[in-house]
């Protein structure tokens, strides 16, 4: 799915304008908007907050595009176009090493292609990958701030441009990306990271266009989303009432500063920002980066279609794995059939390696593991223990715990031994990995988070009531 408060519509804004397009805008949703404002106000300081307590850098990566942070770090940095079979074009950011063997990176749901870099070239997974020698494409999928454009459609004024969910992503999306990227480079084929919906859109390529499984050495899947039956993150349920409200076809949070500006007006709105947060991806102390999570508020919203949020929704409601449900009549029109079909898993032919965390609300263990066993060549299987949805990408110990793995098993399903094995299936068990809580300088911490020990055990317990005392509204 993806990241954060966003990806739900959960704003602080004065004006529906910051929670759809305006074009698209819903006057009767002002009223969501206005009690969001009314609960907060009180919280309320101008100015300063931020510029008082974080990094000067930091606060610069906030307003840089993916290509500027490239730029300001001293990394090459370019920007290529493909466009889809209907239509769309989009943008990929490369980090080039020409000759090299290509590695492709897909993001999640309301996130860009930054999200590969926006923890810095000490932690970031593009980087990392860079360094390693290999010549580095992120891709942005139809709708987000990168990647707006069509043949025919103005994705600010035509309605018609936001008629696609994930579905239509893995469908035409990474078939266009993939096939640039061989073009481009001269190879057959290339190594695959996705995060969240850049997993889901993945499954739905590999098994509705099960010739791209040719093209893959190996797919790498970090917080991976099918099933959904277990997600328990406990804003959901609201979710669900303001999706319903919205309708479809309409743009959801595109990318603006309104949350590096909101969250970070006061020490009272960024412990409410992260109360938020933590309800939506989970909640893991020990691997955030405190100090860089107002470059993460830059980054995020990165824009999306109301329907990609409402087919997540769907999973969850059918416990299936399937295609959007437009409702018996128009699923009849559409599909010949009443209710939408399921993704033939069984058509995933790619190596596949999970990694997922044990505290991740919107990826849950075990639809992980359904999926899983469903899947019918997993070669590797990850469980990070107390790790959250955002971890498996943003996490202060990747570098030295997690990405080494990824990078290992990635080179040998990339070498001549790799290629033989795929010839047999293969099912790998789950590795549980506990990580060392890592040793960390008080910078990742701004000084009003920062706490003693009796305090943060304090404030574990808080944390407990709290989850347990949010309730989502009775689904439908």
């Amino acid at each position: 799915m993806g990241m954060v408060a966003g990806s739900f519509g959960i704003g602080f804004s004065h004006g529906p304008q910051m929670l759809w397009s305006g074009t698209f805008g819903m006057p009767h949703a002002k009223w969501i908007l206005c009690l969001l404002g009314l609960t907060l106000q009180w919280l309320w300081v101008d100015g300063g907050y931020l510029e008082d307590n974080f990094p000067a850098s930091v606060i610069e990566d906030a307003h840089l595009s993916t290509l500027q942070l490239l730029e300001k770090y001293k990394y090459p940095a370019e920007a290529h176009q493909v466009t889809t079979e209907d239509n769309y074009i989009l943008t990929l950011h490369r980090i080039p090493r020409p000759g090299a063997q290509p590695v492709l990176l897909v993001h999640g749901l309301e996130d860009t292609s930054s999200t590969w870099i926006v923890m810095g070239p000490q932690s970031g997974l593009g980087y990392f990958l860079y360094g390693h020698g290999y010549d580095v494409w992120m891709g942005n999928v139809r709708g987000n701030r990168y990647s707006r454009g069509h043949q025919q459609l103005n994705a600010n004024s035509d309605r018609a441009y936001w008629s696609f969910s994930w579905h239509e992503i893995g469908v035409y999306d990474l078939p266009a990306m993939i096939d640039g990227v061989l073009a481009k480079t001269g190879y057959e084929k290339l190594s695959y990271f996705g995060h969240s919906q850049g997993t889901t859109s993945f499954f739905v390529l590999a098994s509705s266009r099960p010739e791209y499984n040719a093209k893959i050495h190996l797919m790498s899947a970090l917080a991976p989303v099918a099933f959904m039956a277990h997600v328990k993150a406990p804003l959901l349920g609201i979710a669900r009432v303001g999706m319903n409200m919205l309708g479809e076809s309409l743009e959801l949070l595109p990318h603006s500063f309104m949350y590096l500006n909101q969250c970070m007006q006061s020490a009272g709105m960024l412990k409410t920002c992260l109360r938020f947060y933590w309800q939506i991806v989970g909640k893991n102390r020990e691997e955030f980066n405190m100090t860089m999570f107002p470059v993460v508020l830059g980054h995020i919203p990165g824009g999306c279609n109301v329907k990609q949020p409402v087919h997540y929704l769907q999973l969850r409601s059918s416990d299936r794995f399937c295609q959007y449900d437009y409702e018996a009549k128009e699923n009849q029109k559409i599909y010949g059939r009443s209710s939408p079909p399921d993704y033939r898993l069984e058509r995933i032919s790619a190596p596949i390696a999970l990694y997922y965390g044990s505290n991740d609300y919107l990826s849950a263990v075990e639809d992980v593991q359904r999926l899983a066993k469903l899947l019918p060549n997993v070669v590797e299987n990850h469980l990070y223990k107390k790790w959250n949805h955002m971890d498996m990408i943003w996490a202060i110990s990747a570098r030295h715990s997690m990405q080494p793995k990824m990078l290992e098993a990635m080179r040998y399903w990339e070498s001549a031994a790799g290629g033989r094995k795929h010839a047999e299936a293969t099912t790998s068990c789950v590795v549980e990995e506990e990580i060392a809580e890592p040793v960390t300088e008080a910078a990742t911490e701004s000084p009003d988070e920062a706490q003693s020990g009796k305090e943060q055990e304090a404030a574990r317990d808080e944390d407990q009531q709290q989850n347990a005392d949010v309730e989502s509204p009775p689904e439908d």
